[in-house]
C-alpha cells in the first residue's frame, strides 16, 4: 500500500509540469509565433541581400533546423522562446535562397514580405486543385496586408513592430502559421524524448515550406 501511494504521488509530481505545460500551450504559440515571424522579417531586412545566380542551399538549412530541433526538444517547452523564432529564421532564409535562385531581387521588401507569406502556407490540402484554390484564397486574403506592410516600411525605412500594417500582417500570417507550429511544440514537450521529435518535425517542416517557397 505504502508503494502504491509512493507511486500515484511520485506519478502526480512528476505530470503536473506537464499538464501545467499543456494547459498553457495555446497561449506559448500565440506568443511565439507573431514573435518569431516578427524576428525573422526585421532580420530579412537587415541581412538580404542580392547575390549572384546559383542553386538554393536547401539541404544547409534542413540540417540547421533539424538541429535546433534536436536542441529545443532536448530542453522541452521552456526552448521554445528561443528555438522558434530561430528555426523560423532559418525557414525564411532558406525561402530567401530559394527566391534569389529563381531570380527574384531579395533586397526589394516587396520579395520580403512575399517570403513571409509562405508561413501562412502551412496546410496539406485533400487535393491539387483544393490546394490551388487554397494558395489563391490564401494570397488574396493576405494582398492588402502586404501592400500596406510594403508601403509603410518604404515609407519610414524602418521595420516597427508598433505599426498597425506590420501587426495586421504578421497576425494573419501567424495564425496560420500556428496551426502547424502547435503541432511542433507538442512534439518537442517531453524533454530528451522530444529532440527527437523535434529534430524530425522541424526537418518536415522546412522540407515544406522549401517546397511552397519553390511554388509561390
Amino acid at each position: 500500500a505504502w508503494l502504491e501511494l509512493f507511486g500515484s504521488k511520485r506519478e502526480e509530481v512528476i505530470g503536473k509540469p506537464l499538464e501545467l505545460g499543456f494547459r498553457y500551450l495555446p497561449d506559448i504559440v500565440h506568443k511565439a509565433s507573431r514573435k518569431a515571424i516578427f524576428l525573422a522579417l526585421k532580420a530579412a531586412a537587415m541581412t538580404l541581400k542580392k547575390t549572384d545566380q546559383g542553386k538554393s542551399s536547401d539541404l544547409m538549412h534542413k540540417v540547421l533546423s533539424t538541429t535546433s530541433g534536436v536542441a529545443g526538444g532536448f530542453i522541452g517547452l521552456a526552448a521554445i522562446p528561443v528555438e522558434l523564432p530561430f528555426t523560423t529564421m532559418v525557414m525564411l532564409r532558406s525561402v530567401a535562397d530559394i527566391a534569389r535562385a529563381e531570380g527574384e531581387n531579395i533586397g526589394d521588401i516587396r520579395t520580403q514580405l512575399a517570403c513571409i507569406e509562405v508561413f501562412a502556407l502551412g496546410g496539406k490540402p485533400a487535393s491539387r486543385d483544393s490546394g490551388e484554390l487554397m494558395y489563391y484564397a490564401i494570397r488574396q486574403g493576405l494582398a492588402a496586408a502586404v501592400a500596406d506592410a510594403a508601403e509603410y516600411i518604404a515609407a519610414k525605412g524602418v521595420i516597427d513592430e508598433t505599426a498597425p500594417a506590420l501587426i495586421r500582417l504578421i497576425a494573419q500570417v501567424a495564425s496560420r502559421f500556428e496551426i502547424v507550429v502547435s503541432e511542433k511544440v507538442a512534439a518537442e514537450s517531453l524533454p530528451i524524448i522530444g529532440a527527437i521529435g523535434g529534430g524530425l518535425i522541424n526537418l518536415a517542416f522546412t522540407s515544406h515550406f522549401q517546397n511552397m517557397a519553390k511554388g509561390h
